[in-house]
């Protein structure tokens, strides 16, 4: 039975989306590391704050892990029984990116309560900071990390569960469903 899971996957492939999807059929809670990285102003926390965050909040005996930070993965990892891998192809990972920085744009919606940060047009597609650059420059070396981790025996303790389409993982969800009833 998975009980501490982490949810990985390049920006815009889903992971918020399947992690709030698992806790709600897990009933477990959903934790999101961006909530504990990201500062007002768009600054990132330091590493003692961010670290201490996700040690507190994956202290308990079942949750629901969302986010990649691999500096963070000794940490994030010291408990957790299953990584779900969120691997959909680029052309579907670049397409949700972009659709949810075009919604997050119009909507001025606050990304992180607390933290003012929203995002613009400008930084969406202006900016070298920009979401969907990260996206297209991360897509591929997030492939080859997560491959050569999945065969890394370091990591043999823990079921890693490869997604690679949004009906795999419809079909994933809806078994863990079933085992709960």
């Amino acid at each position: 039975m998975m009980k501490r899971i982490n949810v990985i996957g390049t920006s815009g492939s889903g992971k918020s989306t399947v992690a709030r999807a698992l806790a709600s059929v897990l009933d477990y809670p959903h934790v999101e590391m961006d909530i504990f990285h990201w500062k007002p102003n768009w600054k990132n926390a330091s590493d003692k704050e961010f670290l201490s965050a996700i040690v507190e909040n994956t202290s308990g005996s079942n949750w629901i892990l969302d986010g990649n930070y691999n500096h963070t993965q000794s940490v994030k990892w010291a408990n957790v029984d299953t990584v779900v891998w969120i691997d959909y192809s680029w052309i579907r990972t670049f397409y949700q990116a972009s659709k949810r920085a075009v919604i997050r744009a119009v909507m001025k919606k606050e990304n992180w309560p607390g933290t003012g940060n929203v995002e613009s047009f400008r930084k969406t597609f202006l900016s070298r900071d920009s979401v969907l650059l990260w996206t297209m420059k991360s897509y591929r070396s997030n492939i080859k990390y997560y491959e050569k981790i999945l065969k890394d025996k370091e990591y043999s303790y823990i079921n890693f569960v490869r997604l690679t389409s949004p009906a795999e993982t419809r079909k994933f969800i809806a078994s863990l469903a079933s085992e709960r009833k």
